[in-house]
Order: structure tokens, then sequence, then C-alpha cells
């Protein structure tokens, strides 16, 4: 018996191609797993625990491998995320000059949580421990776009501007 604690998510055929096509490519390249977990999560957006699966066998990994690599590295997510994926900084500098309440904005207006994807699949909020931009915070990221100096007030703003 599995059990997950995470939701099963049928995958298109489309995105079943596309997963077929990436590790196939990489098949028998050693050193190939973040690559090729990479393009899987460019290409359909996460990294279900049946792609990790897929994965490990056509690699001739472990599975756990897989899955240790798809959940230390924050680039990969195991559920869906947004068309527009929107990340907050709360490092020292970032939390000090307003990032909570930034997260706490997004938060109200989108009705989601930090890890969460809006029930439309239109946008994700994550936060992230430090961007490494702690002159200019605080930050944000849309869509891998650095805006600094962040108005908690105004972020609304910036994030419908920059929604694909």
């Amino acid at each position: 018996m599995e059990v997950s604690i995470l939701p099963k998510y049928e995958l298109k055929e489309s995105e079943v191609k596309i997963v077929e096509e990436i590790v196939s490519k990489y098949k028998g390249k050693k050193g190939s797993l973040i690559p090729v977990l990479r393009e899987i999560q460019e290409n359909i957006g996460f990294l279900p625990v049946d792609v990790q699966k897929k994965v490990a066998k056509e690699l001739n990994l472990p599975e756990k491998e897989v899955y240790g690599v798809a959940t230390f590295y924050s680039l990969f997510s195991m559920i869906p995320r947004g068309k527009n994926n929107i990340r907050v900084c709360l490092g020292t500098a970032c939390y000090v000059k307003g990032g909570k309440k930034i997260v706490e904005k997004i938060e109200k207006e989108l009705n989601i949580s930090p890890g969460q994807t809006t029930p439309d699949r239109k946008f994700s909020l994550n936060v992230d421990r430090c961007f490494g931009c702690c002159g200019i915070a605080p930050v944000i990221m849309i869509n891998g776009k650095v805006f600094q100096r962040v108005d908690p007030e105004k972020v609304m703003e910036l994030v419908y501007e920059n929604e694909k």
C-alpha cells in the first residue's frame, strides 16, 4: 500500500509525452538527474511523484535519490505552480523592511498562503529566506524578474502589471 500526503495528479497526454521525450534525451548520461528534473519542471510546471518514479526508472536511479533532489532544491515543486510565480524574500533585511506585510497583502488579495497556488492555477506564492539583495530590500520576484524596495501597499499593482 502506497501512502502519500500529496494529492495525485493526472497528467495530460501531452505532458506525459513531454516527460517521455525529456527522459529519453538524457537516458544513459551520467549526472543528468538535475537537468532532467529542471527541464520537466520548466515544461509541465511541477514534479509529481509519478513523474519522479518514471525518471528514477528510466535513469536507473533509486526513487529516493530522485525524491531527495526534487525536495531539496527550492527550484522544484511537487505541486502545480501557477502561470505567474510570485516569490517574496523574507531574509532579515527584507523582513525588517516590510517583507512580512508584502506576504500578508498578497495572501489576502489572492486568498492563498505561501506554498499554494490559486485554484485557477494563475498565481503561486512562495517565500524564500534570502535573495542576496539586502541593499535593495524588500525584494520580490515575479516570473523571474526582481523588484526592489517594494511598497506593501502597492505590491498587487506590481503583480497584476507583470502577469503573463
